[in-house]
């Protein structure tokens, strides 16, 4: 089965928060990649946390994984792209105890995140965009990655919390090359890219991309999805994904998490109707919560 030919599928929610409540801590620039090498185990636990909570995806702990990073942390090359393909590994091991133990015809997915530029940098670029790089440096960037992940065996890629029209244009490009199942998932502020473009140029630019399966945003406010998911489904002509955060905001400088949740689930079966195929959570959002979106899709 492709990853678009059932109803919704629910995603997992977000992975740092869920770790930070297993009393991790992610303030280093490896976030929660830094668990790869430290405590795998513990990112298995909550992949399984995840799937136990009626989730059918799980998304890797890959989102700010990178040779450079790795090797800035003192890690070898080798020793760093193992723990890029370990991402995926990890998540699948865990997916194939979870359906051979549930002995049921549920797909469950793997979605090797594949994050931003940004991310990499540790700065919070990801919610700028506009990194001053061209397109052929950005393509430098992310096409060994991906090809360690695709290596792996993922079922599909998630480009995600993608906050740039140049980014997003390399990224639908290499999918293709790569010839591998992958969704495009933006993050937004209203209706416009982190960089100012307006999301819709970013949306059309997956139309005619044979690999993009789904278009949409995560790590935006909840509010902001279901236009969003009505754009992306009009410009790029596929199936919408939405994975917000739990719509509170980071403080960068106090590094906390302020203001109160406005993730309403009734607003879950609005973003279905307008076309998001792939449901979640994405900052903030835990199992409990992706329990109960997978109720109110169910």
């Amino acid at each position: 089965m492709t990853p678009t030919t059932s109803p919704v599928v629910v995603l997992d929610g977000g992975l740092s928060n869920a770790l930070a409540e297993r009393g991790h801590d992610l303030t280093d620039e490896l976030w929660t990649a830094r668990l790869l090498r430290d405590a795998p185990g513990e990112v298995a636990a909550v992949h399984r946390a995840y799937f136990d909570a009626g989730a059918q995806v799980a998304t890797t702990a890959g989102y700010q994984a990178s040779v450079a990073g790795f090797e800035r942390n003192g890690l070898t090359r080798a020793e760093a792209e193992d723990l890029i393909t370990r991402s995926v590994t990890i998540a699948r091991e865990v997916r194939d105890e979870v359906v051979e133990s549930a002995g049921d015809d549920v797909v469950r997915l793997v979605a090797a995140s594949v994050g931003p530029y940004g991310a990499v940098l540790a700065d919070g670029s990801e919610y700028r965009g506009r990194y001053g790089l061209s397109r052929a440096a950005l393509r430098d960037f992310h096409a060994p990655r991906m090809e360690l992940l695709a290596s792996a065996g993922p079922d599909l890629l998630a480009f995600e919390t993608i906050p740039d029209l140049d980014e997003v244009a390399v990224l639908v490009d290499l999918a293709d090359e790569f010839a591998v199942p992958a969704w495009l998932s933006c993050t937004v502020s209203g209706d416009r890219l982190r960089d100012g473009a307006p999301a819709v140029e970013a949306f059309a630019l997956a139309a005619g991309h044979d690999s993009i399966v789904a278009v949409g945003v995560n790590c935006c406010a909840p509010g902001d999805v279901l236009p969003a998911v009505r754009s992306a489904t009009a410009a790029s002509g596929k199936p919408g994904i939405a994975y917000p955060n739990s719509g509170e905001t980071w403080d960068g400088t106090a590094r906390r998490w302020v203001g109160d949740p406005e993730f309403d689930l009734a607003l879950t079966t609005a973003w279905a109707e307008a076309g998001a195929h792939f449901i979640g959570g994405c900052c903030r959002v835990g199992p409990a919560a992706i329990a109960a979106i997978a109720r109110a899709l169910g």
